[in-house]
């Protein structure tokens, strides 16, 4: 068999993990694999006595992560809330990792799914031929979680209809979830909690009831602060994704994320870097996770198509795709920003030629 695509956050930073709990002698809430301290410590970076290197997972507020962390040494659930490309579902996922050793009890939130998949279903051949049982029962992410006392991840919150949100409120309350099948009720174990997410941009979405709102403690992730932070944010993620391709040799491209970064921010925030200039601001989010595949997508083409050095006619596909999400209102806009921003900065004449030619 080959390898696994994407393994999971404890197996990628098993070592990691496996430093900070030789040296982490703070108190630990029942069942975690860590302190309040050391996971936040694995979520941000740190070098520890006997010189292993931590690498940060989340480059930004350290307060925003320790309030996420407080909040799970509680009794309440967590919310991460923020834009898409924040960082929500990666911060989760570590979290995870790092209080539980274990982040794959997951529930992916659409619109179509039932309030099974937060609580359990059937065996329908067992039920049929041994009735109900607890042999019968198949059970939901949530429903091992707090069997075995771990976290429990909720991506999209608001993605679920309002109905099956609600299945999560005796859960959360009272750390119960009735079994009447069986006449039975399961009991969450110490170290059982959930971490939720939401982005505050998806049409369609379900707004959660006072009832379940009053049971999460709301952390809202922002957008990186400065570029800096967004290009070594971008820079980071860039090097790991082509490390696991065997690309360790192939050349950081800081100048290009540089300029992706300038026009996704001027974009987002509708006038230039230097406050000069007013611009309209397209309808996609442009977040940090989008510059990302853009980078990404053109480090590709470069390495397979290309000399090996990322070029403006790597990304200028990518970036346009990622700016007009809306052919009728987005492109005029990104049309009228390559003509009066683009066109005319200094070193930006290769990337308005790789973008206009593509329009």
């Amino acid at each position: 068999m080959g390898e696994i695509l994407r393994p999971r956050a404890e197996s990628i930073f098993q070592d990691e993990l496996q430093a900070l709990k030789q040296e982490d002698s703070k108190p630990r809430p029942p069942s975690w694999l860590l302190s309040p301290h050391a996971v936040v410590q694995y979520l941000m970076g740190a070098t520890l006595s006997d010189g292993t290197i931590i690498s940060p997972k989340y480059i930004g507020s350290r307060r925003l992560i320790e309030v996420a962390v407080a909040t799970l040494a509680t009794d309440r659930a967590l919310l991460l809330v923020g834009v898409p490309g924040t960082a929500k579902t990666w911060v989760a996922e570590h979290l995870a990792a790092a209080i539980s050793g274990h982040s794959g009890y997951l529930v992916q939130g659409s619109a179509g799914i039932g309030e099974e998949a937060l609580k359990y279903t059937w065996n329908y051949a067992r039920l049929l031929s041994h009735g109900p049982d607890r042999q019968s029962l198949v059970p939901s992410p949530v429903f091992h979680a707090m069997e075995q006392g771990l976290l429990v991840r909720i991506e999209e919150l608001t993605r679920l209809p309002a109905e099956v949100q609600d299945a999560l409120i005796t859960v959360l309350s009272e750390k119960i979830m009735p079994i009447p099948e069986l006449n039975d009720t399961l009991q969450a174990k110490n170290g059982f909690n959930l971490i939720a997410t939401a982005n505050d941009r998806d049409r369609g979405i379900n707004e959660l009831s006072g009832a379940l709102r009053r049971r999460f403690n709301m952390v809202y992730m922002p957008l990186p602060e400065t570029m800096e932070e967004e290009i070594l944010i971008i820079k980071n993620s860039v090097e790991q994704s082509v490390k696991k391709l065997g690309m360790e040799s192939f050349p950081t491209p800081t100048e290009e994320i540089k300029r992706i970064v300038t026009i996704f921010r001027e974009l987002r925030n509708g006038q230039t870097i230097d406050g000069q200039q007013k611009l309209k601001s397209p309808s996609s989010t442009l977040s940090t996770a989008e510059a990302i595949e853009v980078v990404y997508s053109g480090q590709m083409l470069a390495y397979h198509f290309g000399n090996g050095q990322l070029k403006a006619t790597d990304i200028a596909a990518a970036i346009s795709g990622a700016i007009v999400k809306d052919t009728h209102n987005d492109l005029p806009i990104w049309k009228d920003y390559l003509q009066l921003v683009v066109k005319d900065r200094d070193g930006w004449k290769d990337l308005y030629r790789a973008c206009r030619e593509l329009l």
